[in-house]
């Protein structure tokens, strides 16, 4: 259900309807706008009179949502949030550039990889210490040693970095990760999901293989619900009968998303097609598409990449596509 206050609402009044709304149980997510203020309430709602709220003076509508994601939806939370890495923000407006290899091999790869992609104008480092593969005898990761190159391409380069867990096990090897992401893989892994919820650290959640946007919802509400609100949602590209690309990436879902709920939505057009020529027109497609960033797959030696080599960039590449980026956003945040 939501309560919407009217303008101008004195904070004490306002505070005693919220202590009401406990005192009967209900849990109470307050947004506040620039000209209103939202309080969103979880849980029995049926012991509500809605006439009677209704008729409050300080009380400008009520809604039932029908919709089973709460914490996440536009209609509790009417203004985009916006996700803070440091100085880095994403949503509301703001685009973020996020880069790297697949997977981090080597301190000489992943320093050399986070520089470039640093000139070419990424605001974030990406690199897989952990990997989910569909075979295995394929490279895994290099697991908590790649965790320790990461912090040391941070720290020659100032990038905060994303990289994936797979396992509430491993967390606390992610102690000093800037934002924890759960792969296509992991979308409805809720024990993961629900101990997230309880970290202070930015999550980005990509939809599963074969999910829809509603289970990707519910799936960031796991998330929320535990009380971390810092969720960002990744369109990666799902599982079709395509035959001539990896997956097949639905720009459709960055709007509808958009519609839906009020966290930023980025777009991985490396994993959605799997082919490196197709990162380019893709991307440039889902900045149009009004995406609030990118995550890119750039190695500087594709062929012998250890993983994904050949949906990755090279660092040339990325820097060029990066200026068609910033070229696309300045036409499109008009």
């Amino acid at each position: 259900m939501i309560v919407a206050l009217k303008p101008k609402t004195p904070e004490e009044k306002r505070d005693d309807l919220i202590q009401w709304f406990k005192e009967m149980g209900l849990e109470v997510h307050v947004s506040v706008g620039k000209f209103q203020t939202i309080l969103g309430l979880v849980g029995d709602t049926t012991k509500i009179d809605m006439d009677l709220i209704d008729s409050l003076d300080i009380v400008d509508s009520v809604k039932q949502i029908t919709e089973s994601f709460k914490c996440c939806n536009r209609k509790f939370h009417p203004d985009d949030t916006i996700v803070r890495v440091g100085d880095v923000k994403i949503g509301g407006g703001n685009f973020c550039m996020i880069a790297g290899p697949c997977s981090v091999e080597n301190e000489d790869q992943i320093v050399t990889i986070a520089k470039a992609v640093k000139e070419a104008g990424a605001d974030v480092l990406r690199g897989g210490a952990f990997k989910p593969r569909t075979s295995p005898y394929d490279f895994q990761g290099l697991k908590g040693e790649g965790i320790e190159l990461l912090k040391i391409a941070r720290a020659e380069t100032g990038l905060p970095i994303v990289s994936e867990i797979m396992s509430v096990a491993d967390l606390p090897l992610f102690e000093d990760v800037d934002i924890l992401q759960v792969g296509a893989r992991n979308m409805q892994n809720f024990d993961l999901l629900k101990e997230l919820g309880s970290t202070n650290k930015p999550v980005l959640l990509k939809r599963g293989l074969a999910n829809s946007l509603k289970e990707l919802l519910m799936s960031a509400e796991y998330i929320m619900a535990s009380g971390n609100e810092q969720v960002i949602l990744c369109e990666r590209g799902i599982r079709t009968f395509s035959d001539y690309t990896r997956n097949t990436l639905d720009l459709s879902a960055v709007p509808m998303l958009h519609e839906l709920s009020h966290l930023p939505v980025i777009v991985d057009p490396s994993h959605a097609t799997g082919l490196a020529r197709l990162v380019p027109p893709m991307a440039m497609a889902a900045t149009a598409g009004l995406a609030d960033g990118l995550i890119i797959e750039v190695h500087n030696d594709p062929p012998h990449a250890l993983c994904d080599g050949a949906q990755s960039l090279r660092p040339e590449e990325y820097a060029k596509l990066s200026k068609k980026i910033l070229a696309i956003r300045a036409i499109v945040s008009e």
